[in-house]
């Protein structure tokens, strides 16, 4: 097969509201490592969208998949429960940060996961409004796309958002945006659209996947969390992107020396198989009435068994310490290339949740179409990059924590070669 047959097949078969960044059709995969079906290999710097941290098909992780297929593959929680569903709720109630008690849902996807979050937010306070922040992503169902800050591919054509969602500024230092005009755009919210005590749930990401790899300002998010405890608001972290070592702690909220009442995840949770969760303060967790909460698939016995596996590696290999280390190795990198690069305008991002961001050296605008070169350039030598931002300018680095030396080394090399062929292109 060729992967242009294979596309054409595609066009015919699938809807094309199904973005496509590649033509590349994968046949297999080791850590970091991909081949696709004309036997061609590349370094996948993308690792499913921050999905298999632990890398692909990670031994322990194929092994304890392997293990649970010969026992059952599902039998919906909610009809025929199983133990390591209610030890895996055990192991991320003690994760997640927070020193109170906590409890834990499973469902299947992120945006599930924050769908999931609002309504047992609703539930707990009596109340409706939610608040997000612009450039956030947190799904594509019609919550989902509604708390996103984005409106193009996600928004766009959809007709009406759900009601009682806002939004407010994210900071955005290389674009001029702070701490202090988040919080004076809330503070705006509340005298001129919205009563605080409407307000059920503040959901933001730590680090803004989609909107361009922003991290969340400390003071930003005690601030949050101080505007929360003053009015009865559900403080809900988004850790779909940030989760399981990516950023250099399990979660990416350890950071900043406060809790959230909440908090979503999924990608990095199991290794590639479809599991989100959503753990937070017990009393808000038991808001809702039985059956309120859960499905059919959610919580998987494939997943919650991948699942155990991903934390163990993640202890056993210390990915914590390695994403930090990667992310360093990156970011000087990064700041070689700089050197001869005027148009790299920022470097940012804990542990190894990277991104750099490119704008026009002349008018300091943000530049897409070089960004853009950059990502096909390195496409081309056999790198998988991925772009984001809300201007698209932004190539954010999300290989696998489990990757190689020499193959991070190979993707470093790469990497400056692409931008210098941009430049001339």
């Amino acid at each position: 097969m060729l992967n242009a047959d294979v596309a054409r097949r595609r066009d015919e078969a699938i809807s094309r509201g199904v973005g496509m960044m590649t033509q590349i059709y994968a046949d297999r995969a080791l850590n970091a490592e991909i081949w696709d079906i004309e036997g061609n290999r590349y370094i996948d710097f993308a690792a499913g969208i921050a999905v298999v941290n632990t890398g692909h098909c990670h031994p322990k992780v194929m092994a304890a998949v392997t293990a649970q297929m010969a026992k059952f593959t599902h039998t919906c929680h909610q009809v025929l429960p199983y133990e390591n569903y209610i030890r895996l709720a055990e192991r991320l109630n003690a994760a997640v940060p927070g020193d109170f008690q906590k409890k834990t849902i499973f469902v299947t996807t992120g945006a599930e996961a924050c769908e999931n979050a609002v309504k047992i937010a609703r539930i707990a306070t009596g109340r409706n409004a939610v608040i997000a922040f612009g450039g956030g992503f947190h799904g594509r169902t019609f919550m989902g796309m509604s708390l996103t800050g984005k409106v193009e591919p996600y928004k766009k054509g959809f007709g009406a958002m759900m009601p009682d969602v806002f939004h407010v500024p994210f900071p955005m230092g290389p674009h001029g945006i702070s701490t202090e005009d988040s919080m004076k755009g809330i503070e705006k919210l509340f005298k001129a659209d919205l009563d605080p005590a409407r307000v059920a749930a503040i959901i933001f990401e730590p680090v803004q996947g989609e909107g361009g790899f922003y991290e969340a300002p400390t003071d930003l998010v005690r601030a949050i969390r101080a505007l929360c405890d003053k009015h009865g608001i559900v403080m809900i972290a988004d850790e779909v992107q940030t989760g399981f070592a990516r950023t250099g702690n399990l979660f990416a909220m350890q950071m900043h020396g406060v809790a959230a009442d909440l908090t979503t995840m999924a990608k990095g949770l199991a290794g590639g198989l479809p599991l989100a969760a959503v753990t937070g303060k017990a009393e808000l967790m038991d808001a809702a009435n039985p059956g309120g909460l859960g499905g059919t698939y959610a919580g998987n016995p494939l997943g919650i068994a991948a699942s155990h596996a991903v934390l163990d590696v993640i202890e056993e290999e210390q990915l914590c310490a390695r994403a930090n280390e990667l992310g360093s190795r990156l970011k000087q990198r990064l700041e070689s290339i700089r050197s001869t690069t005027p148009e790299i305008s920022d470097i940012r991002g804990p542990g190894f949740m990277v991104a750099v961001e490119f704008a026009n050296p002349g008018n300091k605008e943000p530049d897409a179409g070089f960004t853009g070169r950059v990502r096909m350039e390195a496409l081309k030598r056999g790198l998988i990059l991925l772009t984001c931002g809300v201007y698209g300018n932004v190539i954010r680095f999300l290989a696998p924590i489990t990757i190689p030396d020499a193959h991070f080394a190979e993707a470093m090399d790469i990497l400056e070669e692409a931008v210098a062929a941009a430049r001339q292109g």
